[in-house]
């Protein structure tokens, strides 16, 4: 069995009891493990309620609340950090692992693990170096998902309509940007308003570019061509919103051409890389962005120029060509000189035939006009002959009266004697097919086919076969012979007739 502990110098049981068991005139009770983690976490913020650290980030995480978890650490040590939401929203650049950081804050510790820890309440880069080479490790991640890739960048419009400037709008860099537009070739500008540097800058960039992107050709306030990024010169950390990560993918998707005009010349962003054209300064972007309209004027008015010229260009040359087509012509006159010459002698000629021709024609008529006396007596004989006939016109009608009533009779025969009268009383006249006039049935019979004509038109039909004996009508009694009509004599026929004078 084991002894007990006896009580030392100090009151303190030694080894040897199994319960704890307190000495007379001690004061120093137990603490629980709370209030000793109570009175180091009082103590070390008492101590050390603001400190600044300098250190590389290690193990950062974003939580979902917000809150920002990491490490701080050096060759020797680390100590964990925590940055609440409040304080990570403010960041002006995505702290990565590796980074080189300084931060301000205050120590405290964390009972559920037994750490201390820092709460973070600034936190900036560790001088340009760092911030450089966040930059670099930055633009390396990008470009090695093809955002900087040159057949990426698209061709920028020659002549917007409208542009938008994604810009301060109480800086210069809007007013030498529409300074210059003016100067060059006035153009419709939106300006969409953000800050160019600070806190919320980068998402305000961002947000800018894609509502330019969002909207619709055919709606209220009408679409850019163009899309201008612009900001003034400053230092890296002045210009670092536009190499935030959140404005080169905002760059990189835009669905408008995009100029990049940040800084001055010298100045170089990622933003610079993302967009399709980099412009010096935002000075250079309005140039870029709109020809001279003067020079656009006076280069229309030479090509209208040289379309005139190259109209008339053919029709000169053809003046030229005929011209010296001309010049070799022989002259008009040389051409009817033998014409003419031969015309007057044809002319010559005619008058003389003309002359010869009418003298003959003169001397036979004088030869054909000696027996004229002659004819004249003959005709004046014959006249006086002619006279003595006794040819009156009394005795010319006489005769015609005579002939009219000698043809008066037939003339009255002659309508009974057709042989379509009949059809206007109801009969039929049978012919053949040639047009024949058949009289007998033997004949009607022999034919294929006939016609009868009536008293308003033909009417083809076929004839019937058969006996001709057995299908032969019977004859319809003739109806008696009418009577010739006496008719007077003519007038005078007992009368010898008159001798004819002719």
């Amino acid at each position: 069995m084991s002894q007990p502990f006896d009580d030392d110098e100090y009151g303190n049981g030694r080894p040897g009891g199994l319960v704890a068991k307190q000495s007379a005139g001690d004061n120093a009770a137990p603490l629980t493990i709370s209030e000793i983690s109570a009175l180091l976490k009082r103590t070390v913020e008492d101590r050390f309620g603001f400190v600044r650290l300098r250190g590389e980030l290690s193990g950062v995480k974003r939580a979902a609340s917000g809150h920002l978890y990491c490490a701080l650490k050096d060759e020797k040590a680390v100590i964990d950090g925590v940055m609440w939401r409040g304080g990570a929203q403010r960041l002006g650049f995505r702290p990565e692992d590796g980074l080189e950081v300084v931060v301000s804050g205050k120590l405290t510790t964390y009972p559920g693990r037994s750490k201390y820890q820092i709460v973070i309440e600034t936190m900036e880069i560790a001088g340009e170096g760092a911030l450089l080479a966040l930059l670099e490790k930055l633009r390396a991640r990008l470009a090695a998902e093809g955002l900087f890739a040159p057949e990426r960048k698209r061709p920028l419009p020659f002549l917007p309509q409208v542009i938008g400037v994604v810009t301060s709008p109480t800086g210069a860099v809007i007013r030498d940007i529409l300074h210059r537009l003016a100067d060059r070739f006035p153009s419709h500008v939106l300006v969409w308003p953000v800050l160019v540097q600070g806190e919320g800058a980068a998402q305000q960039v961002a947000d800018a570019i894609r509502g330019f992107s969002r909207m619709r050709a055919d709606g209220p306030v009408p679409r850019p061509d163009l899309v201008i990024v612009a900001r003034g010169g400053g230092s890296i950390e002045d210009l670092w919103a536009f190499n935030e990560e959140a404005v080169v993918r905002a760059v990189a998707e835009c669905a408008i051409p995009v100029i990049s005009a940040v800084g001055h010349e010298t100045d170089t962003t990622l933003c610079d890389h993302a967009a399709d054209r980099r412009a010096p300064t935002p000075t250079a972007a309005a140039e870029i962005a709109v020809p001279v309209r003067a020079e656009l004027m006076a280069t229309l008015d030479e090509l209208a120029l040289r379309k005139r010229r190259c109209a008339l260009r053919p029709v000169t040359l053809g003046r030229e060509r005929l011209e010296a087509r001309v010049q070799r012509l022989p002259k008009p006159e040389a051409i009817l000189a033998a014409k003419a010459q031969k015309l007057d002698e044809l002319s010559e000629r005619l008058r003389r035939g003309l002359q010869d021709r009418a003298a003959i024609a003169e001397k036979r008529l004088n030869a054909v006009g000696r027996p004229l006396p002659l004819l004249r007596h003959r005709a004046q004989a014959c006249g006086e002959r002619l006279a003595r006939a006794g040819l009156t016109p009394p005795l010319l009608t006489r005769r015609w009266a005579l002939a009219r009533d000698a043809f008066a009779p037939v003339a009255r025969v002659l309508p009974q004697l057709d042989p379509r009268l009949p059809l206007q009383r109801g009969y039929a006249l049978v012919k053949a097919s040639d047009g024949r006039a058949l009289t007998s049935r033997e004949q009607a019979a022999r034919e294929q086919a006939l016609v009868l004509e009536f008293r308003d038109g033909e009417l083809p039909v076929t004839a019937g076969s058969g006996d001709p004996a057995s299908t032969a009508p019977t004859p319809s009694p003739r109806p008696p012979a009418r009577k010739p009509s006496a008719r007077p004599a003519p007038r005078g026929s007992g009368e010898p007739k008159q001798g004819d004078l002719f």
